[in-house]
């Protein structure tokens, strides 16, 4: 893996509208994977013309090796999203929160202990496709690592920036995110708009369905027709963008997030 840090490392897009907006990355990538997201988003404007801020920090253990993501756990994920999270509630009044993959079981856990105007999620990771990451906390005992799991991408002109092996102890920290997302869906009030891949090779269906079953939000679905695992990147890249756009702006307009999402993916 190439990284620059210029264009792969922390990026932050500066606003003053009443809200602020937090984008994670998912699993061993980089801030590249969700870029063009974040500043879709910040074209977002409000009654007024104004534009939200728009933070897209890089996790510990990304943008590095995956050795350096090895030694990192999941606490270490969490504590930079809060950080992130408060720096943009001391500057906005409301912050509305998305996340990629393992980008999204961080915004779910957030969201479960913070006030969230509204919740982006584009394929989030609550269930894994893969059977055997559920005893990566034995196997990295005895492999260090297996090939990456990035590139999850239907368009073939498009490639992300991620590392080419997986560390299994840094799966076995993922599980235990994705075990504390779950358990604290009951306490998830914000509004959440999810965008699902027809076809995702990383994240199960059952993601999806947890959320609408436990969330005590409302939830409300996009199907992404011709994307894999990071549809940000893919096909389906502008319906992304677009809706994610609306829902911001209805948001900052006084209207509600997932009431927009007929209308959003109407004009994507």
């Amino acid at each position: 893996m190439s990284f620059d840090p210029a264009t792969h490392g922390h990026q932050f897009f500066p606003g003053s509208a009443s809200v602020g907006v937090l984008v994670l990355h998912g699993f061993t990538s980089t801030t590249a994977s969700v870029i063009e997201w974040a500043r879709a988003i910040h074209h977002a404007d409000d009654a007024a013309g104004r534009h939200p801020s728009v933070s897209v920090p890089l996790l510990p253990g990304h943008g590095t090796s995956w050795e350096e993501l090895a030694k990192e756990n999941w606490h270490a994920w969490r504590d930079a999203v809060d950080e992130e999270y408060w720096r943009l509630r001391s500057r906005h009044d409301h912050v509305v929160v998305c996340g990629l993959s393992m980008g999204g079981a961080l915004a779910i856990h957030l969201a479960a202990r913070y006030r969230v105007a509204g919740l982006l999620l584009v394929n989030p990771a609550l269930a894994l496709t893969s059977r055997a990451a559920a005893y990566s906390h034995i196997a990295r005992h005895v492999v260090a690592s297996v090939p990456g799991i990035g590139s999850d991408i239907n368009r073939p002109s498009e490639g992300e920036v991620t590392y080419d092996r997986t560390p299994l102890a840094a799966v076995a920290q993922l599980n235990l995110l994705i075990r504390q997302a779950i358990k604290t869906l009951p306490a998830v009030s914000a509004p959440a708009l999810v965008f699902r891949s027809a076809e995702d090779h990383v994240v199960a269906d059952a993601s999806v369905d947890l959320l609408r079953e436990r969330s005590a939000g409302p939830v409300a679905v996009i199907t992404l027709p011709n994307s894999f695992h990071v549809a940000t990147m893919d096909y389906d890249q502008d319906l992304v963008e677009t809706a994610s756009r609306q829902a911001v702006q209805n948001l900052m307009r006084g209207l509600g997030l997932t009431n927009s999402a007929g209308e959003a993916a109407a004009s994507a």
